[in-house]
């Protein structure tokens, strides 16, 4: 139940949503004028809005979003997976001393240290075990995936962030997801 949007027109209405981005319209939509750039490469295709709130469009209208994206003068910029490297601790993967170095150096360029990348995968890693262990991916985990997780029927209720909290740990995996932003303008 993450943040996925159709595409219409000058706005994106939000689809099917258990946390809601500022900026949101009453009945979800969020006109063209607020969002700040997209990610059609993204896993999935990613919309980021100037409020810093993250979006996703299915990978089957990537097509879609850059067309939206042009008629609606969106830039089109190629983000840092952040939660992607977090996360790739956490997929049916080994995770060899040569990945973990690699995903470490991209996180610095975040401003990410190894302290703050342990304490961050130490407060989803029940969330993450729980999540991947259904779907057991060995591909990709990302935002996405971690926003499902936080709410999902399938997740254990005693994992998933209660109601009253979930606006707060969105709020804190989209500034996360946000590092890098300043670095790339």
């Amino acid at each position: 139940m993450s943040l996925y949007v159709v595409l219409a027109g000058d706005h994106v209405r939000l689809q099917e949503s258990v946390f809601a981005p500022a900026g949101t319209a009453p009945r979800g939509a969020i006109p063209a004028t607020a969002l700040r750039d997209a990610d059609p490469t993204a896993v999935p295709p990613e919309i980021r809005t100037l409020s810093g709130d993250t979006v996703f469009v299915s990978a089957v209208q990537r097509g879609e979003l850059e067309r939206f994206c042009a008629a609606n003068g969106v830039p089109l910029r190629v983000r840092p997976d952040v939660w992607g490297d977090l996360l790739e601790y956490f997929l049916d993967t080994g995770f060899t001393p040569g990945a973990r170095a690699a995903t470490q150096a991209r996180l610095s360029l975040v401003g990410l240290g190894e302290g703050e990348v342990a304490g961050i995968r130490h407060e989803v890693a029940p969330l993450m075990h729980a999540y991947n262990g259904l779907h057991q991916d060995w591909y990709h985990l990302g935002l996405a995936d971690l926003l499902d997780a936080a709410a999902a029927d399938r997740t254990p209720g005693h994992l998933r962030i209660p109601p009253a909290e979930r606006a707060a740990f969105c709020a804190w995996a989209m500034g996360i997801a946000d590092l890098g932003h300043a670095q790339r303008g």
